[in-house]
């Protein structure tokens, strides 16, 4: 705790886990019934385990999809620009938003298909990129590991959650992991 009486911000996972779940909205979900039990959640902690980075290929990128979302984006960029001028202008609002939509499609066509162009066919499809985790940890401060863990047991035998919970805490050894640090 910090002198002010909150809970410190310290990055660094440390306590007992009371469950491990397979996706982080079942984590999210035990969190919010200990918070609905009165439990005081400001004890635990969600912790990702082997964190992984996914790229989901969503489709072929060509010319014609470089030059669309280049305008597209440039598009809506304009608008809001054009809004802002709008706000600002003592003369016609629309001529202003109309200006801000064009100028900002034509450069945006010109900077999607100049963009496309200097990849020179080394990238051509689109995609997502997502940081996931294979389970997820809830830990708690060892002084209320055990009033949380036989609170996540009543909402197991809910079936609302399927969590791996662990051996009994006081048999447990708490987890604190130090930050990693590169090597000089």
């Amino acid at each position: 705790m910090t002198p002010q009486g909150m809970p410190s911000m310290d990055p660094r996972p440390s306590g007992l886990t009371i469950g491990t779940y397979d996706t982080y909205r079942e984590a999210q979900r035990a969190v919010d019934y200990l918070s609905d039990e009165k439990f005081p959640v400001e004890h635990t902690t969600i912790v990702g385990n082997n964190l992984r980075q996914v790229e989901k290929i969503t489709g072929r990128l060509t010319w014609g999809r470089a030059l669309t979302a280049g305008l597209a984006s440039g598009a809506w960029f304009g608008l809001f620009v054009g809004l802002l001028l709008g706000l600002f202008t003592t003369g016609n609002w629309l001529a202003a938003l109309l200006t801000g939509v064009v100028l900002g499609a034509f450069f945006g066509l010109v900077f999607g298909g100049l963009g496309y162009a200097q990849s020179a066919g080394r990238r051509d499809f689109t995609s997502r990129t997502a940081v996931v985790a294979t389970t997820y940890d809830v830990l708690c401060d060892f002084k209320f590991a055990e009033e949380a863990r036989n609170h996540l047991a009543k909402l197991a035998l809910k079936g609302e959650v399927n969590p791996r919970l662990p051996e009994h805490p006081a048999t447990q050894q708490p987890v604190e992991q130090p930050l990693q640090r590169p090597h000089d």
